[in-house]
């Protein structure tokens, strides 16, 4: 399994036990995204992993519905991705994205993939549960993000750059330059890691 393979498989596990975890009661709960609950943070992940598939002319499985069941929802769209990422000629077909051709492999990587982590802070947030992120992930993203032409990242905070009602990153929060890595990078995309419901 590759590199990029592996990656999805953790974070998604991690994303799956707290999806888990949450309680028929905390559904909806206000999350950190503002006018998102509980429900909608799972909700969003489905349909990036839905655009992702879109591009290879392939949809989500059959599956309860978030409404229905969260969790079974979840993992019958991570089965879909996990089936392109075991299916070598799916996983190299290039494909155009909002930030420019790459393969479908790449393009989970950057976004469903990519969004799990700081999607898991968000549920964990709203459900009362440990939002410890994994510490790989932090450094991936600040990697990644240190990499971004500076013309990217401002198109990043403008909703609807890449498509009506798209909203990649919120207004940087300040947060104290001797705080933890996890808090910088919140605050960098937007989120206040000190929010609480």
């Amino acid at each position: 399994m590759s590199e990029i393979a592996d990656r999805y498989r953790r974070r998604a596990d991690a994303f799956d036990r707290k999806v888990a975890a949450t309680r028929a009661d905390q559904w909806n709960n206000p999350s950190p995204c503002e006018k998102w609950t509980a429900r909608d943070v799972v909700q969003h992940i489905i349909d990036m992993h839905h655009v992702i598939l879109r591009q290879l002319d392939r949809t989500l499985g059959a599956a309860p519905s978030v409404e229905e069941d969260p969790l079974a929802a979840f993992r019958s769209a991570r089965a879909d991705i996990e089936a392109v990422l075991g299916d070598p000629s799916l996983a190299s077909t290039e494909c155009e994205t909002p930030t420019g051709r790459m393969t479908a492999e790449e393009h989970i990587d950057k976004v469903p993939s990519a969004d799990l982590p700081l999607h898991g802070w968000d549920l964990a947030r709203a459900t009362g549960q440990d939002d410890t992120m994994d510490p790989a992930d932090v450094e991936y993203h600040w990697s990644t993000l240190a990499a971004l032409p500076a013309d990217l990242l401002e198109q990043y905070r403008i909703p609807g750059a890449f498509g009506p009602g798209v909203e990649v990153f919120g207004p940087e929060v300040r947060v104290g330059e001797d705080a933890p890595p996890q808090d910088r990078l919140l605050g960098f995309i937007g989120r206040d890691p000190r929010w609480s419901a």
